[in-house]
């Protein structure tokens, strides 16, 4: 199988385990990413609180980029997904707005009409395409013993919503279980992270990140599996500094999902950007997991 392929910007750099992870994953399920030429950033949401018309016009620059023989386009990032997921709804529910911005992309000699890529978040493609057989056959390395806490945060699953639930949502959830781990309830899990208010008002910033860390220490969680690089970069880059803010001592690795299905299906901790994260994780794997394998 063969998807469209939008990295986004961090893929390239404080993401890199998500990217190589993403990659990995994919030649052992048997698809394929094939990166879009020449794409743009998203604009994150800075762009959208200026102009939007803007906005919409460099996001839909990337949808014109897509390959007219294929439709599905793959954002693993949770804000570019959304931001590339409203503006083709936007071009898809407003002929005049969609109007307006073929006409900015005409600049560049490009054009897209409103619904002829249907965006979907990673996850979204590993839980449907492939599914529970699937991927239980791909298992060699179960992750007994393991808790983990998925964290899906608050872009893929609002506001467009999709076939998961907008305040509880459970695929990362069932997969996990799949992969033998065991799944810990965890409330807080379509929560925000803050976002960039680290950069506007640390307290606030913090105190939403303390939330998330104190649910999955509450919970009894070995890590906190996340779905966009934002939030693994809140919660992992600035829990030193919640500690110091609160007087607490949260350890807690914050870990990219694609990450722990790899190791499930038997991949190498390097191959998959372990040791990237600031909290390190590998001192839980050993100590969880069993060098046993399945065949």
């Amino acid at each position: 199988m063969k998807y469209a392929y939008y990295p986004g910007c961090s893929m390239e750099c404080n993401a890199a385990a998500y990217e190589v992870s993403t990659q990995a994953v994919a030649r052992v399920l048997g698809f394929e990413l094939a990166e879009i030429d020449d794409w743009n950033c998203c604009g994150a949401t800075e762009y959208f609180s200026q102009d939007e018309l803007t906005a919409c016009a460099v996001v839909a620059r990337n949808l014109a980029l897509v390959d007219s023989r294929t439709d599905q386009l793959v954002a693993p990032c949770a804000a570019c997904y959304l931001n590339l997921a409203k503006t083709d709804k936007l071009m898809t529910d407003d002929p005049e707005m969609g109007r307006k911005i073929n006409q900015a992309l005409a600049a560049g000699s490009l054009h897209y009409e409103g619904g002829r890529v249907k965006v979907r978040h990673l996850l979204d493609v590993i839980y449907h395409d492939f599914g529970e057989e699937k991927i239980r056959e791909k298992v060699v390395r179960p992750l007994d013993g393991l808790r983990v806490a998925p964290y899906y945060g608050c872009q893929v699953v609002r506001p467009i919503k999709g076939d998961d639930s907008t305040e509880y949502p459970m695929q990362m959830d069932e997969m996990f279980t799949w992969l033998g781990a065991e799944v810990v309830d965890y409330p807080v899990k379509a929560h925000c992270c803050g976002g960039h208010m680290t950069q506007i008002s640390e307290p606030q910033a913090f105190e939403l990140i303390r939330r998330l860390l104190q649910s999955a220490v509450d919970y009894e969680a070995d890590m906190i599996l996340c779905m966009c690089p934002m939030c693994q970069l809140n919660l992992d880059a600035y829990q030193s500094r919640v500690n110091g803010f609160f007087n607490t001592n949260f350890s807690m690795p914050i870990i990219y999902f694609t990450q722990m299905l790899g190791i499930a299906f038997g991949l190498d901790p390097k191959e998959l950007g372990f040791g990237k994260e600031l909290v390190a994780a590998e001192p839980v794997l050993k100590a969880k997991l069993t060098a046993k394998t399945t065949t």
